[in-house]
């Protein structure tokens, strides 16, 4: 009867931490967002390309549509501040266009696999953030 109730009680918290586990899973996921279309989000073709380069050279270290980052900053707003988060330097073209070209601390210099129409259709993009 002991060994009965044992399993009873070990069957109970079982169940118990499954249902705290998918509850738990339940609520991250309320966190990811469905990745929206290029027409979802109102893109024109450059801007469209320039959400394909950024898939390919930028999402590994930021995030697009957040504040927080991966390695780099997130890009959420990016272009709705005054100044960059990090660096302080002016958030405008010439200056990130520069960031992406050369690089900057730990983000990699992209002069040598973007060119200069393939830059443009990224911060075209960066802009819609």
């Amino acid at each position: 009867m002991t060994d009965y109730a044992g399993a009873r009680g070990r069957a109970r918290w079982l169940v118990a931490a499954a249902i705290g586990t998918l509850g738990l899973a339940m609520i991250s996921g309320c966190n990811v967002e469905r990745r929206k279309s290029d027409a979802e989000l109102g893109l024109n073709p450059q801007q469209a390309a320039g959400r394909r380069i950024y898939d390919q050279s930028c999402d590994r270290c930021h995030e697009p549509y957040s504040t927080r980052g991966k390695k780099g900053p997130g890009l959420k707003g990016v272009f709705q501040h005054k100044y960059l988060r990090l660096s302080g330097l002016p958030t405008n073209d010439d200056r990130v266009s520069d960031i992406i070209r050369l690089g900057r601390n730990e983000m990699p210099a992209f002069s040598q696999t973007l060119n200069q129409q393939q830059i443009d259709d990224l911060l075209a993009y960066l802009h819609t953030l």
